[in-house]
């Protein structure tokens, strides 16, 4: 572990891409691999907005096909497996389930748009939908009577921030320099490249020079395109806002829920860090400051209403232990409702002797497949033919299969074991919580430790030393808000004194 080097006041490079989410981290982790000199720019921490804030899941969009987005949901159920495949530490398949409410759509309606679920994209391992009885399934028990029959289907679960910081990392080790908390302040267009300024919290002012540009600072796009010399705005953002709640665990099973409701939305209710339930989204119209976006109580209230529409145990806004909030850039369209605005993304290359790529729209499951194209456009114009390979490359961590041999790599199960085998001084839960948070990296931020006493101070519950160390290092981590609610959840277990004690500490490790 080292930390990062001093930044020197002028550099060039091929791509300069602003913006730090998921996007912004796919697209560099890709260049990278593919031999461009790459430097990312991210105002504040990576997924520090939308890509954090997201509902978490891998999914091809099951809602999607009512507005016959046939092609995006094709698109992203191809990416759901290559995904699952390449950190399957911090991605799992996951069943849903779908009580079937008489008073909403119709179960024949349900039961078509499962098959075309199925089937619009080869599946390799996740098992297909099918007709339930709730009377007679585990998934049943948590619900209120009313609900007889259901449907269950596969989709899978991501840890959205720590996907971002896992490309950013991959990135990293490929040589792209990755520059947190450091904001783009001035683009101008000299001859056939770009002169842009940059200030950076830890290194100050920064030149680049760059021969291309991506622009993919999501809820930002329009506005920094606009601001960027020689760019021509064709397409217009859609900000939706979204809205989660975290409660205390009201089902102890593994499945999740999707709930239809009255005004024809869905919510989800999930498993969330195994003592919790998490539970969204709203879609509201936004258009205030996307770096301020935060729940009202409407919001709250509708997600507590909508979740006592079918469990027992009912639930209200003092049940509520966290809550998030982001805003989606969405592609701006002429749907009336903001649930029904497309999802797909856009990629827009001005026409310029030097290139400027847009990236507008987009979802997490598509980001992989969107940073490839990203790249397949920009590569002839900087007179480079490298091929693909990020659907066939493991992130950092999710090599599984290479730890310990496993049959398959989705086997987290057999690896998470093999991990706590090889350290019986850490407590299990513990154990469990760096396999899944670092996978074959645990191993790597545990090189030096040979019992508890090794690991430092415990800074916050679970949070000791070695770790915090390890995300300030190497995963760019500088705050206390950084490592409970980015790099991992620990923050569910802390009290103002715990984030005090952890603050202290970071601004320690950064004299």
């Amino acid at each position: 572990m080292q930390s990062s080097p001093k930044q020197p006041a002028q550099q060039n490079c091929d791509l300069l891409i602003v913006g730090g989410g998921i996007n912004g981290a796919g697209i560099a982790r890709d260049a990278a691999g593919r031999g461009l000199s790459v430097i990312l720019c991210e105002q504040h921490d990576l997924a520090q907005h939308t890509s954090s804030a997201s509902t978490k899941l891998i999914h091809g969009g099951l809602r999607y096909l009512e507005y016959y987005e046939f092609k995006l949901v094709r698109k992203a159920l191809q990416e759901r497996e290559v995904l699952l495949r390449a950190a399957p530490h911090i991605m799992w398949p996951l069943r849903f389930v779908m009580p079937h409410d008489a008073g909403q759509r119709p179960a024949w309606m349900i039961r078509a748009g499962l098959f075309l679920y199925d089937h619009l994209a080869r599946r390799k391992f996740l098992p297909s939908s099918k007709g339930i009885s709730l009377r007679n399934h585990l998934a049943g028990l948590p619900l209120k009577g009313i609900f007889h029959n259901g449907f269950e289907y596969s989709d899978g679960w991501v840890d959205d921030a720590r996907l971002v910081v896992l490309n950013a990392l991959d990135a990293s080790e490929r040589g792209a320099n990755i520059l947190t908390r450091t904001k783009c302040v001035n683009v101008l267009q000299e001859g056939k490249s770009w002169r842009v300024s940059l200030e950076s919290e830890q290194y100050g002012h920064i030149e680049v020079h760059a021969k291309a540009i991506v622009n993919a600072t999501g809820p930002w796009t329009e506005q920094f395109a606009n601001a960027s010399d020689a760019t021509k705005i064709s397409h217009g953002m859609r900000l939706v806002k979204g809205s989660h709640i975290i409660v205390p665990r009201l089902f102890e099973h593994p499945y999740a829920y999707i709930f239809q409701n009255p005004d024809k939305r869905i919510i989800f209710a999930i498993p969330y860090q195994e003592e919790f339930t998490l539970i969204g989204t709203t879609d509201l119209e936004y258009r205030d400051d996307p770096g301020k976006v935060q729940i009202n109580d409407d919001e709250i209230n509708y997600l507590c209403q909508m979740a006592n529409r079918y469990f027992t145990k009912q639930i209200s806004s003092t049940d509520v232990v966290w809550s998030f909030s982001g805003v989606r850039p969405l592609l701006e369209d002429s749907s009336q409702n903001a649930s029904a605005v497309t999802r797909d993304y856009r990629l827009e290359l001005e026409n310029n002797i030097a290139p400027f790529l847009n990236v507008w729209g987009g979802k997490i499951t598509t980001y992989r497949k969107l940073s490839e194209e990203v790249l397949d456009i920009l590569l002839p114009c900087l007179d480079s033919n490298s091929p693909t390979w990020t659907a066939v490359a493991p992130l950092p961590g999710g090599d599984l299969q290479q730890a310990n041999t496993l049959v398959t790599s989705y086997d987290f199960a057999s690896f998470s074991q093999h991990f706590s085998k090889r350290h019986p001084w850490l407590p299990i839960k513990l154990a469990q919580r760096y396999a899944r948070c670092y996978g074959t990296r645990a191993t790597r931020m545990l090189s030096t430790v040979n019992n508890l006493s090794d690991m430092g101070e415990e800074l916050a519950p679970g949070i000791y030393e070695i770790e915090a160390r390890y995300l300030f290092e190497v995963e760019w981590a500088r705050s206390a808000e950084d490592i409970l609610w980015r790099r991992t959840k620990c923050g569910l277990h802390c009290n103002t004194e715990h984030v005090k004690r952890l603050q202290e500490w970071m601004k320690q490790m950064t004299l």
